[in-house]
């Protein structure tokens, strides 16, 4: 997939159990994703979104900025902040972010 439908800096999305990429992804940004896959799986995936989106609006809200909303929703900083430990998926506990 070349273009994704969301801004121009977005390299990739994870919907569904599915990675979609404009290029190929380093090992630091997969891993990235598949901690979204892994938080969407766990909450049966239309309750994530739900909660991303609504998570957004509200934080949108608060900080009138849509990157500042966008980097604190809890799913973005447990990606973050976990994206470069690449045996952290096999040590995650469920339901851990916060």
């Amino acid at each position: 997939m070349k273009r994704l439908p969301l801004r121009e800096k977005f390299l990739a999305i994870s919907l569904c159990g599915l990675i979609f990429s404009r290029s190929p992804l380093s090992r630091v940004e997969l891993n990235h994703e598949l901690i979204h896959v892994a938080q969407q799986r766990e909450l049966l995936y239309l309750p994530f979104f739900i909660w991303y989106v609504a998570e957004w609006l509200l934080l949108l809200c608060k900080y009138r900025d849509m990157e500042k909303a966008y980097l604190n929703i809890r799913f973005e900083q447990e990606a973050y902040r976990h994206e470069r430990d690449l045996d952290y998926l096999s040590n995650r506990k469920h339901y851990c972010y916060h």
